[in-house]
C-alpha cells in the first residue's frame, strides 16, 4: 500500500510539475519556448557517446548533460541514446541500446541494449521511466529498441499527460500513460509488413495539430499519417524515392520535411509528395560517403537542423545549403571538445517549428 501510494503520489507530482513549468499549451508554454529558444543551445543525442548533452551554439561547450558513458543502462548512464527531447525543465530520454559491432557498446556478440524511455530532470535523477533496464520484451512496462519518445499534455480521446513511443522491433508505435498502461497502439506487436495496422522498423512518431499521427515507417521507406482510428489518410515518398525514412514532421507551410536516411538527405515534400527541397550530406570534401543523417527539424528561421550521424555532427544549413552552424568534426568521431560520435538527434531548445506538439506558438 505505501508503494502504490508513493507511485500515485509520484505521478501526481510529475504531471502537476509538468503543467506548472509551463509546458501546457497557451502563453506559460510560449513564454518558456521563447526564454529556452534565446540560450541558443541545442540538445543532442550523442549516440555511441552513450549521453545526452546541452550545448551552447556560440561557444561549443556542454553545459549539461546524462549519462556516464557506461554502456550498461543505469539510473547515471544511457546506452545508445538516439532520441532526446526537453519540455519545461524536463528531458525525456530515449534508451535504445546498440547493436554487437558498432561504437559505444563492448559485447561484441550480444550487444548492449537498454530498452528504455525516461525522463529526467534537472539535476539528472530519473523521475519517471517506461521498460526496464537491458530487457527487451512486448509485455506490460517492456520495450524493444525504442528510438523516440515524444511527451504530450494531450491525444486525442486521451487527455492528460503521455508519453508516445516509437517501440521499433516490436514494430508499433504505442501511446503510455504516466501509470505505465498503453492506452493507444498502431502496428501489430512482433508482426511486420506494410498493411493496415502494420509497421516495419517505425523509426518515429508525430502527432500532428489535426490531431493525425505522422509515422516514419522506416524499411517500408514510407512516412504514413493516419488518424487516430488507425486509417490511413496519406502516404509520403518523395515519388517513391524515398529509402530508409528515419524521421519526419509537418512545417508550418503543410510540407512534410523527412530525414531520407538511405539516401544521404533531407528531403521537403509538399501535400502531392513532389520534392520542394533537398539537402544531400555527403557531398562535401572528407565526409563519409554514408553518413545516414538521421534527424531533421525546421527552425524558426527557416534554416534547418540536421543529425549528420556517421559523420559525427550537427549541422545547420540555410534554404541555400550553407552550413550556419556545426558542432563535431566532419567525419571524425570523439568525445572531447566540440566532438560527437554517431549523433542520432538533435534539436534547438524551445525551437521545433514543426506541428508537433509542443506547437508553434506563433
Amino acid at each position: 500500500m505505501r508503494r502504490m501510494l508513493f507511485k500515485q503520489k509520484l505521478v501526481h507530482s510529475i504531471a502537476t510539475g509538468l503543467v506548472v513549468a509551463g509546458v501546457a499549451t497557451g502563453v506559460l508554454y510560449a513564454k518558456a519556448a521563447a526564454a529556452q529558444s534565446d540560450t541558443g543551445h541545442v540538445l543532442i543525442a550523442d549516440q555511441f557517446n552513450n549521453r545526452v548533452i546541452e550545448v551552447d551554439r556560440k561557444t561549443h561547450q556542454v553545459v549539461w548533460h546524462f549519462g556516464n558513458g557506461s554502456d550498461l543502462p543505469g539510473p547515471h548512464s544511457v546506452v545508445g541514446v538516439n532520441d532526446a527531447e526537453r519540455f519545461g525543465p524536463f528531458t525525456l530520454i530515449s534508451g535504445t541500446g546498440t547493436p554487437p559491432g558498432l561504437p559505444g557498446c563492448s559485447d561484441t556478440v550480444n550487444g548492449c541494449p537498454d530498452n528504455r524511455v525516461f525522463i529526467v530532470d534537472p539535476t539528472g535523477r530519473i523521475i519517471w521511466q517506461y521498460g526496464q533496464a537491458g530487457v527487451s520484451g512486448a509485455g506490460p512496462n517492456q520495450l524493444n529498441t525504442p528510438v523516440q519518445a515524444l511527451f504530450l499534455i494531450n491525444f486525442p480521446y486521451h487527455p492528460g499527460p503521455h508519453v508516445l513511443i516509437a517501440d521499433q522491433a516490436n514494430q508499433r508505435v504505442i501511446l503510455v500513460n504516466l501509470h505505465h498502461r498503453i492506452v493507444w497502439q498502431y502496428g501489430t506487436t512482433g508482426v511486420s509488413g506494410m498493411g493496415p495496422n502494420q509497421l516495419n522498423n517505425p523509426n518515429s512518431g508525430e502527432v500532428l495539430e489535426n490531431g493525425h499521427i505522422l509515422i516514419a515507417d522506416e524499411s517500408n521507406d514510407r512516412v504514413i499519417e493516419i488518424r487516430p482510428n488507425g486509417t490511413l489518410v496519406k502516404t509520403f515518398t518523395a515519388g517513391g524515392t524515398v529509402s530508409g525514412a528515419a524521421f519526419a514532421s509537418r512545417l508550418p507551410n503543410g510540407d512534410t520535411l523527412i530525414s531520407d536516411s538511405n539516401n544521404n538527405r533531407i528531403v521537403e515534400v509538399n501535400g502531392n509528395d513532389q520534392v520542394v527541397w533537398q539537402y544531400v550530406t555527403n557531398l562535401q570534401a572528407g565526409s563519409n560517403p554514408s553518413p545516414a543523417p538521421t534527424r531533421a527539424v525546421r527552425l524558426h528561421n527557416g534554416n534547418t537542423l540536421i543529425s549528420d550521424q556517421f559523420n559525427d555532427r550537427v549541422i545547420e544549413v540555410d534554404k541555400a545549403g550553407h552550413i550556419v552552424f556545426q558542432q563535431g568534426d566532419l567525419n571524425i568521431p570523439g568525445a572531447g571538445f566540440n566532438d560527437l560520435n554517431g549523433p542520432y538527434d538533435a534539436k534547438q531548445i524551445g525551437d521545433f517549428t514543426g506541428l508537433t506538439p509542443p506547437f508553434d506558438p506563433d
